[in-house]
């Protein structure tokens, strides 16, 4: 099976060995365009532009692509990537004293019968954060590498001092809920572990 990852996260693509198979990474570079009603739509349309983006670049191979996006949402707002660490500050003090929730949008496209067909779902995770200071958010915003990052922060790094719980799938708050995608890949007749 040639699996192809449209990423090129580094946290998408360790969590993706995990599933013990063969892959290759080709990221979707198309412009991201944030249309649906509400988080859950949103990064499930955006997961599913990407793997077919590349899918398309694939025809003909057999290939399963998988696409993959992160949203950070308080009260239904999505928060993006901060635009500077300014941004990211003001996205620290509102996901401060607080839940907030991470969706991961997946989407698997494969060719069946002759025909593509694309198989998606969202996973969502509930974050609560401790409370954080004036002063702690901004030496955070300061020195952190959030800026590439979803709601301005990554659970696996130095923003974990500031999690106070999550409630469901970890993995999917670093950006890939593998478990979720391993069973759906089984369901499909998709998942062929390396031998």
């Amino acid at each position: 099976m040639n699996y192809i990852l449209a990423s090129k996260s580094p946290r998408r693509r360790e969590l993706l060995g995990k599933l013990g198979i063969r892959f290759t990474v080709d990221p979707a570079v198309g412009e991201e365009r944030m249309c649906g009603e509400g988080p859950e739509e949103i990064v499930q349309n955006l997961a599913e532009e990407k793997a077919r983006e590349v899918a398309a670049r694939h025809e003909g191979e057999q290939a399963v692509v998988i696409g993959a996006d992160t949203v950070v949402a308080v009260d239904g707002r999505i928060l993006g990537k901060p635009r500077d660490r300014a941004e990211m500050k003001q996205m620290m003090m509102q996901l401060q004293n607080r839940a907030h929730e991470v969706y991961t949008g997946v989407a698997i496209v494969y060719e069946t019968g002759g025909e593509t067909a694309c198989h998606s779902f969202v996973q969502a995770t509930q974050v609560r954060f401790y409370p954080v200071s004036e002063a702690e958010a901004e030496v955070y915003a300061r020195c952190s590498d959030g800026l590439d990052k979803a709601g301005g922060y990554g659970i696996q790094s130095d923003a974990a001092v500031f999690v106070e719980g999550i409630t469901g799938d970890y993995n999917n708050v670093v950006g890939l809920p593998v478990a979720r995608l391993y069973h759906e890949l089984r369901a499909l007749g998709l998942f062929v572990p390396v031998e």
